[in-house]
């Protein structure tokens, strides 16, 4: 009772107009988001809008469905507050998730009082297509997705599906963001469409990156996602620290936020850049806006701190 309560009142208070944020053309409540892969198949919106997030990505979303890797693929290092995962882009498909997400928009715009939740859709390929063919498999999603999502974020940089990270290079990431824009311009209303770069980049491929952004017009980059490294873990979060996957939470925040900061000082176009990465709390996340963020996602942050994170975040800033 007491905890139904509390979200009662932290949902009412992070609800005022003074945490409105007006960015990629869209309103949000709050600037505290929730990453991709923990509501991966769009079925906890209603709870998670209860938890006072401001936005929550979906996905990542893939054509067909696919089970992911095998079992067990979710550690944790709680000497480091992080996480490894190394799930595969486990989801329901294309199709289920964007008429389960049709669902959800009519009828919440039908019943909503004041803002709603703003959703992302993270979009990514299948494990079994080829990287010269990924490109389809972004069409497919994007195509099915658009008139259920507010925002798009394109995912070539998960650790966890094999060759996925390779498309990052310039002339692969061009080919998928090319084509993705040419259908978004020819919409009557084009979505803002966001990529989403891994930590683990040499400076020269951000530069890349930079540059594909700007030549491209993209709305806006995620930084960053999980890492392969597994420099500085304490010596206790052995042996699991040797588990493969993605590396996310505290070891990872300075990375990113020197990434974000990179960006922002080198970027012509002042696109918004969504700061992720080891944000546990207000102090992480003041460090991730003071280096160029416009907003921020949460997630191995969200399994230590609790339900309250967003409310403890927001307070303090």
């Amino acid at each position: 009772m007491n905890w139904t309560k509390n979200i009662i009142v932290s949902q009412f208070c992070l609800n005022k107009p003074g945490f409105e944020k007006d960015i990629l053309g869209l309103r949000f409540k709050n600037i505290i988001g929730l990453g991709a892969g923990f509501d991966k198949n769009a079925v906890y919106l209603n709870e998670l809008e209860a938890l006072g997030f401001g936005f929550v990505e979906v996905g990542t979303v893939t054509p067909l469905p696919q089970p992911g890797n095998e079992k067990p693929r979710l550690f944790r290092l709680p000497h480091d507050k992080a996480l490894i995962n190394r799930m595969g882009f486990n989801n329901d498909g294309v199709q289920i998730i964007a008429s389960r997400l049709r669902a959800w928009k009519e009828k919440n715009l039908s019943s909503a009082i004041g803002q709603r939740l703003i959703i992302g859709g993270n979009i990514g390929k299948n494990k079994i297509t080829a990287n010269e063919d990924a490109w389809k498999d972004y069409e497919i999603c994007f195509r099915e997705l658009f008139d259920c999502v507010d925002y798009f974020v394109v995912n070539v940089s998960s650790p966890n599906t094999p060759g996925l990270r390779a498309l990052q290079e310039k002339e692969s990431l061009r080919k998928i963001l090319s084509q993705l824009q040419v259908i978004n311009r020819q919409q009557e209303r084009p979505k803002p469409l966001l990529l989403k770069i891994a930590p683990d980049l040499s400076l020269s491929q951000i530069d890349d990156v930079i540059s594909l952004a700007e030549e491209i017009g993209l709305d806006g980059l995620v930084c960053t996602n999980t890492t392969i490294s597994r420099d500085g873990l304490s010596p206790l979060s052995s042996p699991t620290s040797k588990e493969a996957g993605g590396l996310s939470g505290a070891p990872l925040k300075e990375k990113s936020t020197e990434i974000v900061k990179y960006i922002r000082d080198h970027i012509k176009t002042p696109i918004p850049i969504i700061g992720s990465g080891g944000i546990f709390n207000s102090m992480d996340a003041k460090e991730k806006l003071d280096a160029g963020a416009n907003l921020l996602q949460v997630w191995t942050g969200f399994i230590y701190e609790g339900p309250a994170i967003t409310k403890k975040i927001l307070s303090g800033l």
